[in-house]
């Protein structure tokens, strides 16, 4: 694939470079692959059933079947059930040495061993045919969004505890341009799922990368310098999920939003949270006993440091209580205002830097997409956006004053943030 060049001369506008980029890319591809008319079978084969053993078995089992079917003889029909039983053995075992191996490969990624152990016990369940609908869609975004406003609403304003941001010596001000190799090395280490607001697909995006990289360096720069983040990627698709499969499918209540991004934005999102990542680390601004979404401290660091405590003050001949406090729909009731105030107070986010998290933070839309069918979008009026990349971030610096504030009682505690 040649290079692609814009049809209009590059501009300092993100918006304007994004709406280039994909109409350049567009023509591209709709002059060496215009979209086709086929029949597409959905069904997806085990990949265990491409082995060896197995497609080998698989043709005596066939062969088999094939001459009890035609000799009608009792005796075939043994030979062909022993068959069957052997092919079965196979599979099976076949099937064990696959997620076998899988699982020890991912001894130390924790993400995607919990995702396929969960692949393997909770199946995905199929939603209603009375479901998708657009009425039905747009139901689900309306309970979705009020769902929210509720919680956002029945927070009780109280009088503010006054709590002095720590002196920062060093500011964030503006983002660090990047080059080709960087941008080479987020794309390849981000997954390859592709969302439906994107032009191409996310695998065929990483084929031919090298033609598009000039391109995508400039758009991310263009973002940087700007303060900006491209209107067209503010927008999320949501997929509403059964919580659980024994559930009734008919309850909206029962189910949870599961949210997807375009790449691109993606892409941005990992180059601003490395570059955050390392501002925060070099001026040690996380909190300290802050667990999820920081290097090096994990589910197993919050149990660690909880267990001590108890076991220290019990070996001290103290009483131990244990509160657990679990904050419900915490990413998506994010004040926008207070967030920004935290950003630029607490961590030290100014000028262009600060621009862009309040571009990115404002003017967010999501719609809900069941099958073919969709609802109309909504506004994001608060909440950072669920299954970003930033977005948990954004929310350990959110919640900076909380540790201080139960400090400053002199009480013991240990934050943890997920995305679920």
């Amino acid at each position: 694939m040649e290079m692609i060049r814009f049809e209009n001369p590059p501009c300092s506008n993100v918006d304007n470079l994004l709406d280039s980029y994909t109409s350049s890319v567009l023509n591209v591809l709709d002059t060496i692959a215009p979209v086709k008319v086929k029949m597409v079978n959905n069904r997806q084969k085990a990949p265990w059933r491409s082995e060896d053993s197995v497609r080998a078995q698989k043709r005596e089992c066939r062969k088999a079947e094939r001459k009890w079917r035609k000799s009608k003889l009792q005796v075939h029909c043994e030979i062909y059930k022993e068959v069957l039983c052997e092919f079965n053995q196979i599979l099976r075992g076949e099937r064990e040495k696959y997620f076998s191996k899988i699982i020890a490969n991912c001894r130390n990624n924790s993400r995607v061993l919990f995702s396929t152990v969960n692949r393997l016990t909770n199946p995905p369940v199929s939603l209603p045919l009375e479901l998708i609908s657009t009425s039905k869609c747009n139901e689900f975004a309306i309970f979705f969004y009020d769902k929210v406003q509720g919680i956002k609403n029945a927070i009780i304003s109280t009088t503010q505890i006054p709590t002095l941001p720590p002196a920062r010596h060093l500011e964030l001000t503006h983002f660090t341009p990047v080059t080709g190799k960087t941008i080479e090395e987020v794309i390849s280490g981000l997954s390859s799922c592709t969302c439906c607001l994107d032009e191409l697909p996310t695998r065929f995006l990483k084929s031919v990368l090298t033609s598009l990289l000039p391109q995508l360096v400039q758009f991310v720069n263009i973002s940087f310098e700007t303060g900006a983040f491209p209107k067209a990627l503010k927008t999320t698709v949501i997929k509403p999920l059964l919580k659980k499969s024994s559930l009734d499918p008919k309850v909206l209540n029962n189910y949870r939003p599961i949210s997807n991004l375009p790449f691109l934005g993606k892409v941005l999102e990992k180059v601003i949270y490395q570059q955050l990542t390392y501002f925060l680390l070099s001026n040690n601004v996380f909190d300290t006993f802050q667990s999820g979404f920081r290097p090096h401290h994990s589910t197993e660091t919050a149990l660690i440091k909880v267990t001590n405590d108890i076991r220290m003050n019990t070996n001290a001949g103290k009483v131990s209580v244990l509160v657990l406090l679990d904050l419900s729909a915490a990413f998506d009731t994010v004040d926008h205002g207070i967030l920004l105030h935290r950003l630029e107070n607490w961590v030290g986010i100014s000028g262009t830097a600060l621009n862009w998290f309040k571009s990115y933070l404002e003017d967010r839309m999501y719609f809900v997409e069941i099958g073919n069918c969709v609802s109309d979008k909504i506004s994001m009026t608060c909440g950072v956006p669920q299954g970003s990349i930033l977005g948990p971030l954004l929310f350990n610096l959110y919640m900076l004053p909380l540790g201080q504030l139960i400090n400053s009682n002199n009480v013991s505690y240990h934050n943890y943030a997920d995305d679920t």
